[in-house]
């Protein structure tokens, strides 16, 4: 009887070639569309899920209250890890991993700048990466030893054993290769190329004990059974106990399965906030493209009722019942989902280099994985059923009698299924429509905001090896060759923050106050180099004034805080030393440009520093400036290579996550029209078919190209308007609720809404147009001959 069914179905879709091909490519556009978003989530749930011991790995995380609200943190003092394993009985083991570093590699005459961390000696015990050479519980022991990633050994030694080999690193220490690690997979937090012990970070000084130097990360492995609730009362008073100065200063530990996806904190609780809400967003709309095409399906088979209702009539009187006919009309539309699947496949694979490359993923097709190949049969089947549902009961419904009597009418009502059907459609479009525009303006309305400084020219460059060094010879020779304007060395790149902190003093300040500022380092001259606004004093200038050492800078939010009413030449205390005051600064954006300015404290050359920022000469070509510049960076620094960022293209890096969604937004919201229009067009097509005749006689009657066109179009054109009007409420709540995240944010404003609306009635004619011109335009002698 199966065997029957699909016989049958594969007959009728030969006979209907033009509703077929329509409902082949509806549903393999919406399946493909769905795998695409079904793989990326699949990317996103299962970082770091490969880990053996995930379900009792934890980060250590901080709690402590700033500037009037509680923040969190997972930057931890380097002491913790020790702390943990001696105090709480619940903690197995708590292993430090440093911020990645990029170090020198010397092997012969071979040089490589690699990136990697510095991590306790059981960091392979605890994690599970899995070591193609070497002992993981050995591994790291020694100071001098280092483990290499597969791709790097192979890299530096090419076929050769690593085991036993020297590595010097940035021309001081000599390592030896002790392990080489399988590369680690793509769904993990972790980025190394190479592994050093921390007993070397502690034989370079490093390694304080200094609670409130939260520089680092640590991880902790419960015991077996340990309750994290237990772990998270003793850590709640573990820092009060060592920083007698910090009662509400708490730590907690948060798992490993919530890293990825639950990263959001709203006044010291876990709001159930991050990507993801990327993810449910990305799968409600992968539900509601498959359920659009799947919607094509219905109308389009709903439609042909009255071909097939003979048909019905007949199967029944020669004893089909209900049941069986249910089946023969599911059994249909599992073929054609079957067809549309092979071709969703196929479409996936061609997607996937595109898709990868938008959403910064490395997906691919597990072609030899025979999960991979029933989760498709499921999902083709489950896409079959839902599609062919509604249209094999309704089929099937039929009565024989009134069929077979000729005494079987249409729906002709007001509201009928498939005009409901058609409106879902399009109001699932119109909403991406609308969410796409607003997106797109809050990106436009971020990007466009004042920075408050020059971007354009500047350039950065860490220090390596020999930069500080020589760093005034650099620096001469940059604005002796013309290659720069101005130069100057600070703490961090300007688009960063690399330290801040609380606890500074000046006269007058409240002694509840707990501001939480900014700390940021220059030597001389980052108001000229950066285009900063000084609105009060001046920037550092140490040739005429050697005091400058201690002097600081502050910004417009930090004067608020500090309310001075004369700020030149007060002292700030911070870190043990006082900083005297030579300049305010209008506020500019350091990190996020989505967030109000955080109050900043500039300090002077006694301070530290890791950057060189380099103003280009605007006179001169770029590319001749950066030749002189990578000249004089070799003649001082030899041995590094000169590695440079723009500042405008770090700045725009800020946007990429909401480009991303903004774009991925834009391309669904496409797909979902195109599926829709594809139904929309189906339907016309076999409204034209339908009421031939009648277009005939109102032809012969003297009717008007224009006004037949009318007639034909206008009731599709009502639905889309129903569509809006539905969408509209829906995409202004959800919008609304989406903008809340940000300080800075767009209104939004009627326009978005007359535009999408617009848009979708133009798009709608231009669909429904075509045939009903075609129609209006047919000879009526042909469509009224038999009568």
């Amino acid at each position: 009887m199966i065997k029957n069914f699909f016989k049958i179905a594969y007959r009728n879709l030969l006979r209907n070639k033009g509703f077929s091909v329509i409902n082949i490519l509806g549903l393999a556009v919406g399946m493909a569309s769905a795998m695409l978003i079904l793989m990326w989530i699949q990317s996103e749930v299962s970082y770091d899920q490969f880990h053996e011991k995930k379900d009792r790995i934890y980060e250590a995380w901080n709690r402590a209250e700033f500037s009037g609200k509680l923040q969190c943190w997972n930057t931890t003092p380097k002491v913790l890890a020790r702390t943990l394993e001696r105090d709480l009985p619940e903690v197995e083991q708590a292993v430090r991993v440093d911020w990645k570093q990029n170090h020198l590699f010397s092997i012969g005459e071979k040089r490589l700048t690699v990136g990697g961390n510095i991590v306790d000696s059981n960091f392979l015990q605890v994690f599970s990466f899995p070591l193609v050479k070497g002992n993981a519980t050995t591994v790291l022991k020694d100071m001098h030893s280092i483990v290499l990633t597969e791709t790097l050994a192979r890299k530096i030694y090419g076929n050769e054993d690593p085991m036993g080999k020297v590595i010097k690193i940035d021309n001081k220490e000599s390592f030896t290769v002790t392990g080489v690690v399988k590369d680690l997979p793509l769904d993990t937090r972790f980025d190394f190329e190479y592994l050093l012990p921390w007993s070397y970070k502690r034989f370079l000084g490093d390694d304080d004990e200094y609670w409130g130097n939260n520089s680092t990360r640590t991880y902790v492995l419960l015991k077996p059974h340990a309750s994290e609730a237990s772990a998270n009362a003793k850590l709640k008073v573990l820092k009060p106990k060592y920083e007698k100065d910090e009662p509400k200063w708490e730590m907690f530990i948060y798992p490993m399965s919530k890293w990825r996806l639950y990263s959001s904190f709203t006044n010291g609780k876990e709001d159930g906030g991050g990507r993801i809400e990327f993810v449910k967003l990305f799968g409600i709309i992968a539900a509601f493209i498959l359920l659009i095409a799947c919607i094509n399906f219905m109308n389009l088979s709903t439609a042909r009722s009255e071909k097939r209702a003979k048909e019905v009539g007949i199967r029944k009187v020669v004893g089909a019942n209900k049941g069986s006919l249910i089946g023969q009309f599911i059994g249909e539309s599992i073929l054609l989902s079957f067809l549309a699947g092979i071709l969703a496949v196929i479409l996936v694979q061609i997607s996937l280099p595109a898709f990868n490359s938008l959403t910064d993923k490395h997906l691919a097709i597990e072609y030899g994985n025979i999960y991979f190949w029933l989760a498709a049969l499921g999902f083709i089947i489950f896409t079959g059923v839902l599609a062919g549902s509604y249209p094999a009961f309704f089929l099937s419904s039929f009565k024989p009698v009134k069929v077979l009597k000729g005494t079987f009418k249409k729906a002709n009502a007001l509201v009928t299924p498939r005009k409901v059907l058609v409106v879902l459609q399009f109001t699932f479009a119109i909403i991406l429509i609308i969410c796409t525009i607003i997106v797109k303006q809050q990106i436009d309305y971020a990007q466009n905001r004042e920075t408050g400084y020059n971007k354009n020219n500047l350039i950065y460059h860490l220090f390596t090896g020999d930069i500080e060094k020589n760093y005034t010879l650099i620096k001469n020779e940059l604005l002796n060759s013309g290659a720069a304007s101005s130069v100057t060395k600070t703490s961090a790149p300007l688009t960063q923050s690399w330290s801040d902190g609380w606890g500074q003093e000046w006269e007058g300040k409240d002694p509840n106050d707990k501001t939480d500022f900014y700390r940021y380092n220059e030597d001389e001259g980052l108001g000229k180099t950066a285009g900063l606004t000084f609105v009060q004093g001046r920037d550092f200038d140490l040739t005429k004034f050697p005091t400058d050492s201690t002097g600081m800078i502050i910004n417009e939010s930090a004067l608020k805080v500090m309310k001075f009413k004369d700020p030149i030449g007060k002292i700030v205390k911070d870190n043990g030393t006082e900083w005297h005051i030579v300049g305010v600064i209008k506020d500019f954006i350091l990190t996020s440009p989505y967030e109000p300015t955080r109050p900043m404290l500039i300090a002077g050359s006694k301070a530290w520093f890791q950057t060189i920022l380099i103003k280009l000469n605007s006179n001169v070509a770029t590319g001749e400036s950066l030749k002189k510049a990578e000249a004089i960076f070799k003649k001082y620094n030899t041995e590094y290579p000169f590695e440079y960022k723009f500042v405008d293209e770090e700045y725009a890096q800020k946007f990429e996550d909401e480009q991303r969604q903004g774009t991925l937004a834009a391309l669904f919201a496409g797909l979902t029209i195109f599926i829709s229009c594809l139904g929309l067009f189906g339907l016309a097509t076999y409204m034209a078919e339908n009421r031939i005749k009648e277009i005939g006689v109102r032809k012969v009657l003297g009717a008007s190209v224009a006004g037949i066109a009318t007639l034909l179009s206008k009731d599709f054109l009502k639905l889309v308007i129903v569509s809006f009007i539905i969408a509209a409420p829906i995409s202004w709540w959800a919008m609304n609720a989406w903008l809340q995240d940000y300080n800075y944010r767009v209104t939004i404003e009627w326009w978005v809404f007359a535009m999408a609306a617009i848009l979708s009635i133009v798009i709608a004619i231009i669909t429904v147009s075509y045939q009903a011109i075609k129609a209006a335009v047919a000879n009526p002698v042909r469509s009224l001959r038999t009568e």
